[in-house]
């Protein structure tokens, strides 16, 4: 349930360094693994959405 949330979450916003912070994960590596989603792109969408 918790990973399908937070999956919604990041789809619907993209924004994930909120899904980040809504897991209580420290490392965005980790968010990354735990929704599955290429290390890369995630990268790229953090540093879009800080700027």
């Amino acid at each position: 349930m918790r990973r399908t949330k937070a999956s919604l979450i990041y789809r619907r916003t993209k924004n994930l360094r909120a899904v980040q912070i809504l897991l209580g994960h420290t490392k965005l590596e980790s968010t990354v693994r735990y929704l599955g989603i290429e290390v890369e792109d995630a990268l790229e969408m953090a540093e879009q959405t800080e700027a």
